[in-house]
């Protein structure tokens, strides 16, 4: 079976040409989305938005440390400012349309050069406050600055909806190890006591932001479990949360889900890992993708992963469990090789 590539974001090129025309070089006729490759300041995912928390005048650097790995330097989280209430703190510009704007540009123009194929939609990723505030806010801010943090979200979404045409767009939510870890440690905190309060809770924060995106833009959705130093925050047991998290996503939506990602460690080849999928809950029309890519172990390990999954699902697209950003730029040619190869 041949097989659809999906990219999850970020790329370690130059810009965003660079990474529009290197990977439509590759990867063209099993596109169906493609994103501007996060380059530049943006390549290590959310970090770059520090200048949001910083620049917020009613925020101020706390003394709480958010530390993702043991052994690896934390970062100071922020925290409201003396004398200011919650009721003040507001985000303005999170600098997502402004960014899509530019490289839209960039994408249309290749477009019409024929450099990209004509079916590929531009992928703009956007980051829920669940995930932002984990990084940047102290953790008793965080259930009352969400919803704050995640209007801003709206904001961009009807910028980016107003300013892209519809018909090229595809808007996608990464729902990352902020949600994922907390429900495989079934972790009591901001979110809920118990992991069905937090499944419920998580579910519900992100179909306001999706209800959001117009109709007739595709929408997508990235689950991660990290990619620090190429490591998860938690390993997952299965893909069980994955799959109840989609399950509620499917239900709850009143919109269409277009295609929804969920990743695949490198040396999970076992069936326990993939029996949730059994269970998974999708309209028809949305497309299903593993990211059970990985550059370590080439096809061959690409094609076990692929056969494990075969015993529970079928059509499935295929890309690698999270962006490329924090990849050494000289192995980008070989990864988008073993992902052609693979899908042929």
């Amino acid at each position: 079976m041949s097989r659809n590539v999906y990219l999850v974001g970020s790329a370690p090129l130059a810009n965003e040409k660079e990474v529009f025309e290197s990977v439509s070089a590759a990867l063209g006729p099993r596109l169906l989305t493609l994103p501007d490759g996060e380059t530049g300041e943006r390549l290590d995912w959310i970090t770059w938005l520090e200048l949001v928390f910083a620049g917020n005048p009613s925020l101020a650097l706390s003394d709480e440390v958010f530390q993702l790995h043991p052994g690896v330097p934390g970062r100071r989280r922020y925290g409201l400012k003396p004398g200011i209430a919650m009721g003040n703190v507001k985000f303005d510009n999170l600098f997502y349309a402004d960014i899509a704007r530019r490289s839209y540009a960039t994408f249309a123009e290749l477009k019409r050069q024929g450099k990209i194929p004509a079916r590929v939609k531009f992928q703009v990723d956007l980051v829920p406050a669940h995930s932002v505030i984990w990084l940047f806010v102290r953790e008793n801010l965080q259930s009352a600055v969400d919803p704050i943090y995640n209007d801003a979200v709206l904001r961009e979404i009807d910028k980016i909806a107003a300013s892209i045409p519809h018909d090229e767009l595809a808007i996608q939510f990464d729902i990352a190890s902020a949600v994922f870890a907390r429900l495989e440690r079934n972790q009591p905190g901001p979110y809920g006591a118990t992991k069905e309060e937090m499944q419920e809770n998580f579910s519900a924060i992100v179909v306001r932001l999706a209800e959001r995106v117009p109709a007739d833009v595709d929408l997508l959705f990235h689950f991660c479990y990290g990619d620090a130093g190429h490591r998860h925050v938690v390993e997952p047991t299965d893909m069980g949360d994955m799959v109840d998290y989609a399950n509620r996503l499917a239900v709850r939506l009143k919109r269409p889900i277009t295609q929804i990602h969920m990743p695949v460690p490198r040396n999970r080849t076992d069936e326990a890992y993939f029996r949730p999928l059994s269970r998974l809950k999708l309209d028809p029309a949305t497309r299903l993708c593993l990211g059970l890519v990985h550059y370590t172990d080439g096809v061959e390990g690409t094609r076990r992963r692929i056969a494990a999954a075969e015993n529970f699902v079928q059509d499935f697209g295929i890309g690698t469990e999270c962006g490329f950003g924090r990849r050494d730029p000289k192995t980008i040619a070989e990864l988008l090789r073993i992902h052609a190869e693979t899908a042929a």
